[in-house]
């Protein structure tokens, strides 16, 4: 990646705290300076798109609690009987282990 050099004022306290974690991390002041250059920019970005769009094909009104819980419930009992198949496939499954 390509970089520029740009010069910025900062707080003498900032840049202590900036000095001791980079002795810490074992790394350059300038690559905390860089990493926190980049969470600024990352929090401040304008996306193309909202996050949430309208094209998302759900039923069309915000789910009430008890449906959100329904809904979890039910992807949770999937997933968990997607788990108990592979396990009944593989040797030795549904047999305790000696750690229990």
């Amino acid at each position: 990646m390509s970089m520029k050099r740009t010069y910025v004022y900062a707080d003498p306290e900032d840049l202590a705290i900036i000095k001791e974690a980079a002795r810490r991390r074992g790394v350059s002041e300038a690559e905390i300076i860089r990493q926190g250059i980049h969470l600024a920019a990352m929090a401040n970005r304008v996306w193309d798109e909202p996050l949430f769009s309208r094209e998302y094909e759900g039923p069309g009104h915000t789910l009430a609690k008890e449906e959100a819980r329904d809904a979890v419930s039910d992807a949770s009992r999937t997933a968990a009987g997607a788990r108990v198949g592979d396990r009944s496939e593989r040797p030795g499954a549904g047999r305790p282990s000696a750690g229990w």
